[in-house]
């Protein structure tokens, strides 16, 4: 949840993600901190590309977790968390990660660790992450494939 909050800051988002006005954001942004505008050995060329990268990896962040991007793939999510047992999970902070038998993974956001103590010696997984987990928590689809977990 803090790195929602620290990208969302930085693109200046207070409310619900809106793809349109993020990408107008991004190339603001972008064009303000592209390490090109500075000279070299400007000391704001380096801090110029260190900004570079937030901004990158913040938009790519925020367009993943958008409720039209998160619309858009309902479908392949819901066949996933219906049809698909969990391969493996692991939980870092407040993100738990479950990783599902045909390969896909995903990040959930704002998972506390009694949530997941509660997950990890439940006798049926699949059933308590149905009804605990999927519902009530933010996601994003991740990289991760089954067989980098």
């Amino acid at each position: 949840m803090k790195r929602i909050a620290e990208y969302k800051k930085l693109f200046g988002i207070e409310k619900e993600i809106d793809l349109k006005t993020l990408k107008a954001t991004y190339r603001n942004l972008v064009k303000e901190w592209h390490p090109d505008t500075f000279q070299d050995g400007d000391a704001k060329r380096e801090e110029a590309e260190v900004q570079s990268r937030a901004i990158i990896d913040g938009y790519h962040f925020l367009v993943s977790i958008a409720p039209e991007t998160i619309e858009a793939n309902l479908e392949a999510y819901t066949e996933t968390i219906t049809n698909s047992g969990i391969a493996d999970y692991i939980h870092d902070g407040s993100v738990l990660e479950i990783t599902f038998l045909d390969g896909t993974t995903y990040e959930y956001f704002g998972v506390r660790k009694p949530i997941y103590i509660k997950m990890v010696n439940s006798p049926k997984l699949n059933r308590f992450a149905k009804r605990t987990i999927y519902p009530n928590y933010l996601y994003r689809k991740s990289k991760r494939t089954l067989q980098e977990a």
